[in-house]
């Protein structure tokens, strides 16, 4: 009997997996192999309602690698020890994993085994894992207008919030796609009564929701920082999000671009109990932050620099940045440096980084930005930098004919000189 159906339980990148008590000595190994750089293998991540935007140099074969019944795949995760919540998922979806001496192992039981070596003291001690991640996410068209709910929501089924940031590298945006604008929020004046009518609308196609926010056109090496309980409905640029360690969220637009959104994506996080209760569901938007006037100034993010290098042939800058809620909970850098420079790269802080551009290398481990890749390769464009190395310093030194440019993301409270949102202006 012939299947059409080809179904993975686990990723399947190269090498043998290693769990429990194998994992220590190998980690030991890479971690003095690497100075304290670990490799780590792509990791991928449909979304079965979404079409993908096929900028993340997959092979055009492999968008649907894990079947048409997963949907296909439009993103990828970096440095994750979150899984994604997907219907039907691999056991491993959006956990990375270290691949070193054919053998592999996750990002998160690496930290288990060896947690402040690897994530740094404070965030070992306070969370006892690497609590963010980032990933890239790249669609065709526009997602549902949709909300990440705070940790009051979220612990109600068992979860935790979920704030981001975007950045849209310029690397990987020589195109828009469909529709490069994002709606965020609504409209001042917008209504709690005007936001439950379009959830009764619901069954009845298009439920209007957009009819209330308002859109922004974005720009390739721009950001944006969106807390949780704040509606958004992200455009069609490849977007690097560095985010809170979840994957919360509930769907407040029906249909889009012709494909209904079914409402199982609306109440996955509300309590069993709620997920009818159309008052229940419009209390979870946070309505002063969703109709604040000056959204923009409150949440728009431009480069600022970490300071002036230009004169030594590489540069450092802010991409993503802020507070939520007073907290710093996340943040990402872009570093760029120019053909045949060296330098010692010091941040005091854990970081997942990927390679936009060029080539080079970091520690002892070559550095190189793919053109293609096929679905389960191994590639050298992607390292988890631990706490030791990050506090030691590492050396970085770009050998190709173009600038190496690393995007690298950091954990919570990991800068006492992080600017906040607006500092572009200053």
């Amino acid at each position: 009997m012939t299947t059409i159906l080809r179904k993975y339980t686990h990723q399947p990148l190269p090498g043998d997996v290693l769990s429990g008590d194998r994992i220590e000595a190998v980690l030991r190994e890479a971690l003095d192999a690497g100075q304290g750089v670990l490799p780590l293998g792509p990791n991928w991540v449909p979304r079965s309602f979404l079409q993908p935007g096929r900028r993340l140099k997959l092979h055009p074969d492999d968008y649907y690698a894990l079947g048409l019944f997963r949907g296909g795949i439009d993103e990828r995760w970096f440095a994750s020890t979150t899984e994604a919540d997907n219907e039907g998922r691999m056991d491993d979806e959006g956990l990375s994993y270290v691949v070193y001496g054919g053998k592999r192992f996750t990002l998160r039981d690496a930290v288990a085994v060896m947690g402040a070596t690897i994530v740094g003291a404070l965030i070992w001690e306070k969370y006892k894992r690497w609590p963010v991640y980032s990933k890239f996410f790249d669609n065709m068209g526009p997602i549902p207008h949709h909300l990440h709910h705070n940790w009051e929501q979220a612990a109600k089924v068992g979860r935790e919030g979920k704030p981001e940031s975007y950045y849209f590298p310029p690397q990987i945006n020589a195109i828009g796609d469909n529709f490069p604008y994002t709606f965020f929020g609504l409209e001042p004046g917008t209504t709690r009564a005007q936001v439950r009518r379009c959830l009764e609308a619901w069954n009845e196609g298009d439920n209007g929701i957009l009819d209330l926010a308002k859109a922004y056109r974005l720009k390739p090496g721009t950001g944006w920082l969106v807390g949780p309980c704040i509606l958004h409905a992200p455009g069609s640029l490849v977007t690097y999000e560095p985010q809170w360690g979840s994957d919360v969220f509930g769907m407040y637009q029906s249909l889009v671009e012709g494909r209904p959104v079914p409402w199982s994506l609306l109440v996955k996080d509300i309590p069993q109990d709620h997920q009818q209760d159309l008052d229940f569901l419009v209390d979870q938007i946070d309505f002063p932050a969703n109709l604040d006037p000056e959204f923009k100034d409150h949440h728009y993010l431009e480069p600022v620099a970490v300071a002036d290098t230009a004169s030594e042939g590489w540069d450092d800058s802010w991409v993503t940045y802020g507070s939520v809620d007073g907290k710093q909970l996340f943040s990402s850098r872009e570093l760029t440096v120019n053909p045949g420079v060296k330098l010692t790269l010091k941040d005091g802080a854990a970081s997942g980084a990927v390679v936009m551009q060029g080539r080079g290398q970091i520690g002892t481990l070559p550095l190189e930005c793919p053109a293609m890749i096929r679905f389960g390769e191994m590639t050298r464009d992607e390292v988890f930098i631990t706490a030791q190395a990050a506090s030691e310093g590492v050396e970085v030194t770009s050998c190709g004919d173009v600038p190496l440019v690393l995007l690298r993301y950091f954990g919570p409270d990991a800068h006492a000189d992080m600017p906040q949102v607006g500092a572009h202006k200053k």
